[in-house]
């Protein structure tokens, strides 16, 4: 068996759905050398998320930003932590909700992605900065 592990600094993105998936696999040649196994990718912040969903149509991260800003308004007056401005707590509230990590099945050396999906940065504060990563593979061989 073999184990694998890469950090990834992630550039700063503005506010919404943005697809990583090319950086991942570019940042993590080591995937080529595992036949069957699997790779985990997780995000070391609590105001951003990952998550995997449609990569052909962008009408969908501008779906995703629109429901969860509905979901999770800014300017809660209930909300007791706002110390970092009115998109720090939702922000955390949004990332809760969609996860710090996702985990891709490793096929012949290749993130056994379907057909139209990706992964996704989820940034959910105006100004997050850039995000660190630590992508994790193991298995078997070729």
């Amino acid at each position: 068996m073999k184990i694998f592990q890469q950090p990834l600094q992630l550039k700063a993105r503005p506010r919404g759905f943005h697809l990583i998936t090319t950086e991942v696999t570019q940042a993590f040649p080591e995937i080529r050398e595992i036949k069957i196994g699997v790779c985990q990718v997780f995000i070391q912040h609590t105001s951003a998320a990952l998550t995997i969903n449609e990569n052909a149509d962008p009408t969908v991260r501008k779906d995703f930003e629109t429901y969860f800003n509905k979901a999770v308004p800014e300017n809660d007056p209930n909300y007791l932590h706002n110390d970092e401005g009115p998109d720090d707590m939702p922000a955390h509230l949004k990332a809760a909700m969609l996860g710090t990590s996702v985990t891709i099945p490793i096929r012949n050396g290749r993130l056994a992605l379907g057909t139209w999906q990706g992964i996704y940065l989820c940034e959910h504060r105006n100004y997050g900065g850039q995000r660190s990563l630590l992508l994790t593979a193991w298995g078997n061989e070729g």
